[in-house]
């Protein structure tokens, strides 16, 4: 009676734990989409990149950039038409910044604001894709707590043509 006790317990348990993983990542919103159809290694990613500009603030140094994946996206169905990716550096040693929690606002060229968008850590950068539909102004506003504890905020203003 123990053993089969102990199977069913085993049974419940690899059923219940991945769909209770998968339920807990969904409201996270870290579910906004399959990342592992994306090779996000490097800049391997289809499309082309815009360089956003960099910006220093409290010894620490960011430099933005946009990967065009419109075309990409659009083959699996997603809306996303940029994945920017923000690499940090500590300006006194030149080491990259790698750990921490950072996410993006972006303000669109009619002034609306979208959801504050969590970026994920990757390698050697911080990423997300994001939805920027319209040629003309945007300003994107980085927010992070690195490794270091301290919160920092890096803005960028850039012409989308």
């Amino acid at each position: 009676m123990k053993n089969t006790r102990k199977v069913i317990v085993t049974l419940v348990l690899l059923i219940v734990l991945p769909l209770a993983a998968q339920a807990m990542q969904h409201a996270s919103g870290a579910a906004q989409m399959d990342h592992s159809k994306m090779d996000h290694d490097g800049m391997k990613m289809e499309g082309d990149m815009i360089m956003i500009g960099d910006s220093v603030q409290d010894g620490v140094k960011a430099m933005a950039h946009l990967k065009v994946v419109k075309d990409a996206m659009a083959k699996m169905g997603m809306k996303a038409t940029h994945h920017i990716m923000v690499m940090f550096v500590d300006v006194a040693t030149g080491q990259p910044v790698e750990s921490g929690v950072a996410a993006v606002k972006v303000k669109e060229v009619d002034g609306k604001e979208e959801e504050t968008i969590k970026l994920m850590e990757m390698q050697g950068h911080f990423g997300a894709d994001i939805v920027l539909p319209d040629p003309g102004h945007y300003q994107l506003i980085v927010g992070t707590e690195l490794a270091d504890g301290k919160k920092r905020q890096f803005e960028y203003d850039f012409e989308l043509k």
